[in-house]
């Protein structure tokens, strides 16, 4: 069958290219039904990546948040009509130790590889997670991203020690918003704290112990352990800022993403033992940890349907300009894509 492909082939420039797939290979083949549009996606939208990173990587299909519905499945596995959200994640080898989204032969759909921005996606069989017709898609949309948070508090929860009173977020956005419901699931007798500076951003973290404004820390404060979600050139005194307040041998989880190298307090890491854990991406067992979590506490679905920013329906390359350009100046939320293309 012939495959219409949209990728970006240049900044703010999308093209149809046409792929002749096998229909009876060895895949599940998805209609995307809802994306949603990531900040890296916009780094290669708007041309902010390194120039010789843009050659390498485009012409490539963008968007690895999405959910689709099975078409056909020539194994038999997944009913047509089966809802699924999609793992952009796709290992071409096994390690027994290494999880798969550390693996550098890993390729992940919208960075060098196309993502979902295609009439059909061909997956292998593990790169789908069926979710309940119930559930409201729009919001699913995202789920990529609510996995990267998953991720690393699985992490933490592997390489931290045992006291856990106590958990600081850095960082008022998106990341910052889906690890706090997470952590709330997990630790529902922990303090949570949400530290930022957005009055309007903040005001969506009701559910948490605490709002810390981060010019106004209150001198006694102190956690036992940190995410830091904030990224970009705020990272550096965020981190900074947890290395002073966290407790002697505390985990400090990193999350949010940095272009260039940032300082921090290598003393005080030091002198209070400690830990620095990164993350990034997921992986697809983290996918199917979050659809359990969606079957069985749909108030953290509750919680994320807040996320959602301005829905757009593209039917054309005009249409997914429109909703990239939209994107660019929405501060808080995901931007969706329910995809007709």
């Amino acid at each position: 069958m012939i495959n219409q492909v949209y990728q970006l082939v240049a900044p703010r420039q999308f093209e149809i290219t046409y792929r002749n797939e096998n229909i009876k290979s060895n895949k599940v083949i998805v209609r995307p039904l809802y994306l949603s549009i990531c900040a890296a996606d916009q780094r290669y939208y708007t041309g902010k990546r390194d120039e010789q990173v843009l050659n390498k990587k485009l012409p490539m299909a963008l968007t690895h948040e999405g959910v689709g519905e099975v078409v056909y499945d020539s194994q038999g596995i997944y009913n047509s009509g089966t809802k699924v959200v999609m793992v952009p994640n796709t290992p071409v080898e096994k390690d027994n130790i290494i999880n798969e989204n550390y693996l550098p032969s890993s390729k992940f759909r919208s960075s060098g590889y196309d993502g979902f921005m295609q009439d059909y996606v061909f997956m292998d069989h593990d790169r789908v997670v069926e979710i309940p017709e119930d559930l409201d898609m729009s919001v699913l949309s995202y789920s990529e991203l609510v996995s990267v948070s998953w991720h690393a508090i699985q992490r933490f929860k592997n390489k931290s020690i045992s006291k856990t009173n106590s958990f600081g977020i850095w960082g008022d956005g998106n990341l910052g918003y889906i690890t706090a419901i997470l952590l709330r699931n997990l630790y529902p007798e922990a303090k949570i704290y949400a530290f930022g500076k957005t009055d309007y951003k903040l005001s969506h973290f009701s559910f948490v112990d605490d709002i810390i404004y981060i010019n106004n820390i209150p001198e006694t404060l102190k956690i036992d352990h940190a995410f830091e979600c904030v990224g970009g050139k705020g990272s550096q005194s965020a981190i900074n800022q947890i290395i002073d307040l966290i407790s002697p041998e505390g985990s400090i989880a990193l999350l949010g993403v940095s272009e260039y190298p940032v300082e921090i307090n290598t003393r005080l890491i030091l002198e209070k033992g400690l830990t620095m854990i990164g993350s990034s991406r997921s992986g697809s067992k983290d996918f199917q940890n979050i659809v359990n979590i969606y079957i069985k506490n749909p108030d953290v679905v509750e919680k994320l349907s807040l996320l959602k920013g301005q829905e757009f329906e593209v039917r054309t390359i005009r249409d997914a300009i429109n909703a990239f350009e939209a994107d660019l100046s929405t501060s808080w939320g995901k931007t969706v894509i329910k995809w007709t293309m």
